[in-house]
C-alpha cells in the first residue's frame, strides 16, 4: 500500500512539474520574452489534459477504495459502552453520506473536464440565471445537512443527559490529569468525592485532596482504572497544569480536562476486558497488529482498554496513558477491597 502511494505521489509530482514548466513557457510567451516558446495551446493539448483528468479520477477513486480496504483492520471495533452505539450510528450515517456524494460529484467533475475540453470550433455558453437549478442545489444540501445536524444534536443531548433508573446512582470517579500521567480517585462507600484543590498539593497528597473534608477520607486513589461492567460511571475531570483531553476510544469517550474547572461525562461499559479480547473482530485486529510487530521484532501485544491524552500537552504527550480494566462486579469489589483509602495514606 505504501509503495502504491509513493508511486502515485511520484507520478502526480512529475505531472505537476510538467504543468508548471508549461505555465512558465506560456507566461513568457505572453510577455514576449526572448527564447520563449510562442506556440499556442492546441486542441491536442486540451484533449491530452482532459484525458489526464480521467486518469487522475481513476487513480483518485481507486486509491480511496484501496485505502479503505487496506486500513479497515485499523478501525475501532464494536463499541464497549451503551452510548457508543449511538456515536457509531451517527458516524456511519455521516460517512456513508459523504462517500455517496463524493462518488457522485467527483466522476461528474472530471468527466465534464474531459468532455468539454477546449476546441477552436466550440464556443462557451453563458447561463446568467436559472431559478429552478439554483433552488435544487441549495435546498437539497440544506435539507440533508439540517437533518444530519438535528440528529447529531439529539444524539449528543442523549449522551450528555442519559436516563437512569430511579434507584440507580452512577458511581463517581475523578480522572486527574497532569504532565504526563493520569490518576483515578474513587468516591468510596459514600459515593461522594471529597474537596480537592491544586493549592493543597504537597508531599504524598499529589491530587490536592482536602484531609479535613470527611467525604474525602474514604476516597481511593489509584494509577489504574477499574470499572464494573453494566454499571453507570460518572467521570469528573480535573487538570493540574495544561489542557489535556481524556480519550477512551473503545468507549467512544472524549472530554477535555481544563485547569481551574471541572468537566464530566457519564458512560456505562457493556463489555469486560476479557469479553473484548475474545470478540472475533478484536481478535482479527490483534492478529494483524502482532503480525506487524513480529516483522519489526517487537513483542506480541495483548488488548487492553486504555485512557489516552488526545490533546498535545508537551514533550511526553505520546506516553500519557493509563490502563483501564472492565470486569464483573465481583472482581471489581475484590480489587477495590485491596486498595487503601485516602485516610490510610495520610
Amino acid at each position: 500500500m505504501e509503495t502504491l502511494l509513493i508511486i502515485i505521489v511520484g507520478i502526480l509530482g512529475v505531472i505537476a512539474i510538467t504543468q508548471a514548466v508549461r505555465v512558465f513557457e506560456l507566461s513568457a510567451a505572453v510577455k514576449g520574452e526572448d527564447g520563449a516558446d510562442n506556440e499556442n495551446v492546441t486542441d491536442k493539448d486540451n484533449r491530452n489534459q482532459g484525458m489526464l483528468l480521467l486518469i487522475f479520477m481513476v487513480l483518485l477513486l481507486g486509491g480511496f477504495i484501496a485505502m479503505v480496504i487496506g486500513y479497515k483492520d485499523t478501525l475501532l471495533p464494536v463499541s464497549a459502552s451503551e452510548h457508543g452505539v449511538n456515536v457509531d450510528n451517527l458516524w456511519d450515517i455521516s460517512m456513508w453520506l459523504i462517500i455517496v456524494v463524493f462518488f457522485i460529484t467527483q466522476p461528474i467533475l472530471f468527466y465534464f473536464g474531459y468532455k468539454f475540453s477546449g476546441r477552436k470550433d466550440r464556443k462557451a455558453v453563458y447561463m446568467e440565471h436559472n431559478n429552478r437549478l439554483e433552488f435544487i442545489w441549495t435546498i437539497v444540501p440544506a435539507v440533508v445537512l439540517a437533518g444530519l445536524i438535528i440528529y447529531g444534536l439529539s444524539t449528543w443531548s442523549n449522551i450528555m443527559n442519559p436516563v437512569l433508573d430511579e434507584n440507580e446512582d452512577p458511581m463517581i470517579v475523578e480522572i486527574y490529569a497532569k504532565q504526563f500521567a493520569w490518576t483515578a480517585r474513587y468516591s468510596g462507600e459514600d459515593n461522594q468525592l471529597g474537596y480537592a484543590n491544586v493549592r493543597m498539593i504537597g508531599g504524598t497528597n499529589t491530587l490536592g485532596v482536602d484531609p479535613d473534608d470527611a467525604a474525602s477520607l474514604d476516597d481511593v486513589i489509584t494509577t489504574e482504572l477499574h470499572l464494573p461492567v453494566n454499571k453507570p460511571v460518572l467521570f469528573k475531570f480535573r487538570s493540574q497544569d495544561v489542557i489535556h483531553s481524556a480519550y477512551m476510544p473503545h468507549f467512544r469517550l472524549q472530554m477535555n480536562c481544563v485547569p481551574g474547572t471541572k468537566t464530566q461525562f457519564m458512560l456505562t461499559p457493556t463489555m469486560t476486558t476479557e469479553e473484548m479480547r475474545v470478540d472475533p473482530e478484536m481478535q482479527a485486529k490483534v492478529s494483524r497488529v502482532n503480525e506487524i510487530r513480529g516483522e519489526r521484532g517487537d513483542e506480541a501485544w495483548q488488548f487492553d482498554y486504555i485512557l489516552l491524552c488526545n490533546k498535545i500537552c508537551g514533550s511526553a504527550h505520546y506516553n500519557m496513558q493509563m490502563k483501564v480494566v472492565v470486569e464483573s462486579e465481583e472482581e471489581y469489589n475484590k480489587w477495590m477491597s485491596e486498595q487503601k483509602s485516602f485516610a490510610e495514606l495520610l
